[in-house]
């Protein structure tokens, strides 16, 4: 009887830890850590397209995340997506003339948000906007151009 109790305890512990690794490994996987960390800062950019840019999305400069996409709303003056993305604290030298694209990791990848750094001493702050930027390559919107110079070219 004793033995079965002992036998019951360690199975019990061993398949809380199994729930435990399975949950923290789901955690990193949806990368909802780095969504809770509240640490860094809040910039904004505006695009005419964004694609198919979602929340959470990475925020890179030369390959390497820096942030992430936090917020994505339609402003109804400008008519233009207003991206907001949080930056990790330890970034805090982006320089004020940093200018962002939309770009996609490979041909059908996922979209992420390119910062390239300017040339400028001051640095972007909490809230500040970045006013040079580059929406989204819209792959339909190519083919139906190419195909329609195509087709105008053909007529005459």
């Amino acid at each position: 009887m004793r033995r079965s109790k002992t036998l019951e305890i360690w199975v019990g512990l061993f398949v809380a830890l199994g729930f435990a690794a399975l949950l923290m490994l789901a955690m990193r996987v949806s990368n909802i850590t780095s969504y809770i960390n509240n640490k860094g800062y809040e910039i904004s950019a505006a695009f005419e397209n964004i694609g198919g840019l979602t929340v959470r999305a990475p925020v890179r400069i030369a390959g390497v995340r820096i942030g992430r996409v936090s917020d994505i709303h339609f402003d109804e003056d400008t008519f233009q997506a207003i991206v907001t993305m949080r930056i990790e604290a330890q970034y805090d030298r982006l320089p004020l003339d940093t200018s962002a694209s939309i770009l996609t990791d490979g041909l059908l990848g996922e979209n992420y948000v390119g910062l390239e750094p300017g040339g400028e001493e001051e640095s972007l702050k909490d809230g500040d906007r970045i006013e040079i930027t580059q929406s989204a390559l819209v792959l339909e919107k190519l083919i139906g151009q190419f195909l329609f110079n195509r087709s105008k070219g053909s007529d005459e």
